[in-house]
């Protein structure tokens, strides 16, 4: 077992990338924590173990990338635009793979549809799992900051929509938020212009119901509903949250015109990369009071919060 400060030894000791070669831009259209999240982070543990760049656990054994992820399939099909995160020459890229293909179609071709940029001096960035179709560039083509690529898919082995973004420096894997290994603190150099804030876990939506929704329904953004009958037989809240740890505290509470309709602290029983919880309060009277409800969904760790949300459900 590697202890926390040995791992920081580790880190601390690897070889250290050279940071002014490159920098990279937010790869995305859209905003982390609203819309968007990092799910997981590149596996800085040379040992069967994993562990982020900061000693927590966003990621998995040999993960040698940044994973993008967005917060359902509805999210998908909207559209998010992947844009180059550094200028450079199209040297590889893949398309024509289903999103969601079973994993016995895709060995071999992990990264789904895909493209890789040379950006000079040793250095290339590959993005993976775009959406069928959606590819806007051609082998060999000059790109620059900013340039669209294609859009969020889940091609290739993705149990989830995102970007799988890689950097590489002479073949081998760089993470940008750690390119010199400073351990389990913040790094005092990133590969980022603007190094997007670390979290170690958080909420990625918040919703209500009339039931007990199937997971399908969270992931595939179909769950929530804005407004609802007064007579609806029952009233659900729920969080769907990533990256959540053994013994983590998922509180949902959710209040009406008369007051509190139903809160209750959740205890999560194991670590898990997705998952969600709900509950709920079946109608007494037949009917509940008209007017504006709200929800709220808070993630704790240690007794500390880690991310929350708040919603409003109307009921008419």
């Amino acid at each position: 077992m590697i202890t926390r400060a040995a791992l920081a030894l580790i880190l601390s000791s690897a070889s250290p990338a050279l940071a002014e070669d490159v920098q990279l831009a937010f790869p995305l259209d859209c905003t982390l924590g609203q819309d968007c999240h990092i799910q997981q982070y590149m596996d800085q543990d040379p040992s069967a173990a994993a562990h982020d760049y900061r000693c927590s656990r966003l990621t998995y054994d040999e993960h040698k990338g940044t994973d993008f992820a967005l917060p359902d399939r509805a999210a998908m099909a909207a559209g998010v635009t992947v844009r180059a995160a550094a200028a450079g020459v199209v040297k590889g890229l893949r398309d024509g793979m289903a999103d969601g293909a079973p994993l016995s179609e895709v060995q071999g071709r992990e990264c789904g549809n895909g493209v890789v940029i040379d950006l000079g001096r040793g250095w290339e960035t590959q993005y993976c799992h775009l959406k069928r179709g959606s590819l806007r560039v051609t082998d060999g083509q000059e790109v620059a900051v900013g340039d669209a690529l294609g859009l969020v898919g889940q091609s290739g082995k993705a149990a989830f929509p995102h970007l799988h973004l890689s950097l590489r420096h002479n073949g081998n894997p760089v993470d940008p938020f750690a390119p010199e290994g400073n351990g389990c603190e913040e790094p005092a150099k990133s590969l980022w212009q603007d190094t997007p804030p670390y979290r170690p876990g958080g909420l990625i939506a918040l919703g209500f119901a009339d039931r007990i929704p199937s997971y399908d329904e969270i992931k595939a953004g179909d769950a929530n509903h804005d407004t609802l009958p007064k007579d609806a037989p029952a009233l659900v809240i729920y969080g769907y949250s990533y990256g959540t740890q053994k013994n983590d505290v998922l509180r949902l509470s959710l209040a009406g015109p008369s007051g509190t309709v139903i809160e209750r602290d959740v205890v999560l029983e194991k670590p898990q990369a997705q998952s969600f919880r709900a509950i709920g309060k079946r109608a007494a009277a037949g009917t509940w009071p008209a007017g504006r409800y709200r929800g709220t969904v808070t993630l704790l760790r240690d007794g500390r919060v880690i991310d929350e949300k708040t919603g409003a459900l109307t009921l008419q």
